[in-house]
């Protein structure tokens, strides 16, 4: 099994970036404390770990939402434009499928090995009214089962200062498509 942990420098550095990011975008986040959400971080080095993920492949994850109820954060990948896990079919069906020209990956597995969940429509939505996300490039989102059972997948980005949900064969891939992933801690 993969070690899912950094080392306590890694932790130190990460955990600097994602407080500067917090403050910078408190927007994102009224009302929040950075403490309280350090602390569950530093319990969880799993969590910590996903993050350092999210950060290494240029997310920019922030809190975006908390669950006061369940006392849980939402991070998701800020970045302006999708994060640097791009050229990536939709699952591994569609991966396997292709003949020739087959991406490295996947974002489903992708995302899995990351230990994040793919943004659905409604959080990418969400995401949108924070700010301007997507402007050049566009992220894959989870997809319905019965359109992926017809050999679809969806993804959206913003032009027109609009939001559009659009389809693709899930085996296809671009170099300006990738993902945005989202964790709860």
């Amino acid at each position: 099994m993969k070690n899912k942990s950094l080392t306590r420098e890694q932790s130190k550095t990460l955990l600097k970036t994602l407080k500067a990011r917090f403050e910078k975008n408190m927007n994102r986040h009224e009302g929040l404390s950075w403490g309280n959400i350090q602390k569950k971080l530093e319990a969880d080095p799993e969590k910590l770990w996903s993050l350092n993920k999210m950060e290494e492949t240029e997310g920019e994850p922030d809190v975006i939402d908390y669950n006061k109820e369940i006392d849980e954060y939402s991070f998701v990948d800020c970045s302006p434009e999708s994060p640097k896990r791009r050229s990536l079919c939709y699952d591994y069906k569609a991966w396997n499928s292709r003949k020739a020209n087959k991406p490295e990956s996947n974002v489903i597995d992708t995302a899995a090995e990351m230990g994040v969940e793919l943004l659905n429509e409604d959080q990418y939505r969400q995401l949108q009214k924070l700010g301007k996300f997507d402007l050049k490039t566009s992220s894959w989102i989870q997809t319905p089962s019965h359109i992926r059972q017809l050999g679809g997948a969806v993804f959206c980005d913003r032009r027109y200062d609009t939001v559009f949900t659009y389809h693709n064969g899930a085996d296809s891939y671009y170099a300006a498509r990738g993902f945005r992933g989202s964790l709860r801690v």
